[in-house]
């Protein structure tokens, strides 16, 4: 009998024990301050903007001229994924309109009469499909419904887009759009020739942007990006004159080619014989000539877009039943 009280007093203590332990414990535990963990979370958005185009035609030596002058379109979709409160991952497919007209761009500029010689232009509708990651400069809150109102970020990534640029054929010939990489307008193709350039190419896209939070499932964003290619032939041009030009493929070849002394510019229209006389005579009566159509760096484009994001709720997990 004494064994058995003995034994139970034992246990008694050893209860009040633990629980002490255990209160004290949830005591400190309760002290330290508490930490969320983020929950990652989808958008996807829809997105409206400009496109600017650099290169031979829209020089970025004159950067005001070069992102204005022949600014157009672009339209774009895009889903990301919030990894962290600092980083996420984009996936997006985006169309723009590049365009570019040596007559426009140096029109009543002297310093630019090599681009009124060359006469040339083109436009260009690219299809883009870029992977990127995001950098928030300010972090996010601990899941998607504790959004910061104001996030900006910088972006970087890879991309790869088809491209064809186009270009009129002279007012007097129809002045109709045909696409000019398969007439090889510098002698791609021909024996001892460059090779016909890709209609594929790769680019890396930077850029910068601003999210705004508008509501609990809606976000808005502006950024801008630019995008450095691997190609010198958005606009069809990048290299030399062909040196025979009754070699290339037929006819239209050989009109766009050369257009130095077409009298009127095909795109937009435009007497360009004043301009010529006034070359000519500041070269002693004759127009000068280059056997150089392009080259230089591979060519650029710029885009910016204002976003309407879709902020996608994850789904709300239940404790387990008990």
């Amino acid at each position: 009998m004494r064994k058995r009280i003995l034994l139970i007093s034992t246990l008694y203590l050893l209860g009040i024990g633990y629980s002490q332990a255990q209160l004290f414990s949830s005591k400190r535990n309760y002290n330290k301050p508490y930490k969320a963990k983020f929950e990652p979370y989808s958008s996807v958005g829809f997105g409206l903007g400009t496109s600017s185009y650099y290169g031979e035609l829209s020089p970025i030596a004159d950067p005001v001229n070069a992102t204005f002058k022949m600014m157009r379109w672009n339209v774009t979709a895009n889903y990301v994924r919030h990894f962290t409160p600092r980083f996420s991952g984009r996936a997006s497919l985006t169309l723009a309109r590049l365009s570019g007209d040596d007559y426009t761009f140096s029109k009543g500029r002297p310093q630019f009469d090599g681009q009124f010689l060359r006469n040339l232009h083109f436009r260009n509708d690219v299809k883009e499909l870029a992977i990127t990651g995001i950098f928030n400069i300010l972090p996010e809150g601990r899941n998607a419904f504790d959004r910061p109102f104001f996030v900006p970020y910088l972006f970087a990534g890879i991309a790869v887009f088809a491209h064809n640029p186009k270009a009129k054929t002279p007012v007097d010939a129809g002045n109709n759009w045909v696409a000019l990489q398969p007439l090889g307008t510098e002698g791609q193709g021909l024996s001892g020739g460059a090779k016909p350039y890709s209609l594929v190419s790769a680019a890396i896209p930077v850029g910068i942007g601003f999210r705004f939070r508008f509501n609990r499932n809606w976000d808005i964003s502006a950024e801008a990006g630019m995008r450095f290619t691997a190609t010198d032939y958005i606009d069809d041009v990048g290299g030399l004159y062909p040196s025979n030009p009754n070699d290339l493929a037929n006819p239209t070849a050989i009109l766009l080619s050369n257009r130095i002394l077409e009298p009127t510019a095909a795109r937009k229209g435009g007497d360009r014989i004043p301009g010529l006389q006034r070359i000519a005579a500041e070269n002693g009566g004759d127009l000068p000539t280059t056997n150089a159509r392009g080259g230089g760096n591979n060519d650029m484009y710029l885009l910016t877009a204002i976003h309407i994001n879709y902020i996608i709720a994850p789904k709300i997990k239940c404790p387990p039943l008990r």
